[in-house]
């Protein structure tokens, strides 16, 4: 009987030892320098850069008139809401132009929301889609978003994405007033736009 559980031990013994895999030299050479081969290309291939690309518009922005580009939609004060106070929301769909006259070449549009988001009902904060139909970038678009204290003579904000030739787009802008009517609540800003894309 000590004999048969010698025999068992002794197979099993040459099961293990026959199932374990052999090292395989010219394999793992080969798997070794394929991956030299691959970290090199990594990191010597050339990256492409990001294009760099600035731009003027003007936006002409009119809740009076015959032209009327945006109205109040809600707020706190019932039907006679109005932008300068906090909580009212407007959506616009204003006129981009390549100058500061309302006769410049029409470019685009800037279509989206405005909310005033101050207490004091001096900022507003903004987010639209600035739509190129015409000229150099006609067929895309940049999207606009940020924090608009009117009062001050420049503002900053952010370009957070943008489509056709603005894919993958990083950037922002800097918002003048060039001119404004508190009255009639009629303005035309200046936005001086610096994008990174592919």
């Amino acid at each position: 009987m000590q004999n048969n559980v010698d025999a068992d031990r002794e197979g099993k013994s040459t099961e293990t030892v026959q199932t374990m895999p052999a090292l395989n030299l010219p394999s793992n050479f080969f798997f070794f320098i394929f991956t030299l081969t691959i970290l090199y290309v990594a990191y010597t291939f050339p990256k492409q850069q990001p294009k760099q690309t600035n731009l003027v518009i003007y936006v002409h922005d009119y809740f009076t008139g015959e032209e009327v580009t945006a109205i109040t939609v809600a707020g706190k004060a019932g039907p006679t809401f109005d932008i300068l106070k906090f909580g009212t929301t407007a959506i616009v769909d204003d006129p981009v132009t390549e100058g500061p006259s309302n006769k410049s070449k029409i470019i685009g549009r800037a279509q989206g929301i405005y909310v005033n988001s101050q207490l004091d009902g001096k900022a507003v904060f903004m987010v639209f889609s600035v739509v190129f139909n015409d000229g150099e970038f006609k067929g895309s678009t940049l999207e606009i978003q940020g924090y608009d204290a009117f009062g001050m003579k420049e503002r900053e904000f952010s370009i957070v994405s943008g489509t056709g030739h603005f894919r993958f787009v990083k950037g922002f802008g800097i918002l003048e007033t060039v001119f404004i009517d508190m009255v009639s609540l009629r303005a035309i800003l200046k936005l001086s736009l610096t994008v990174k894309h592919y």
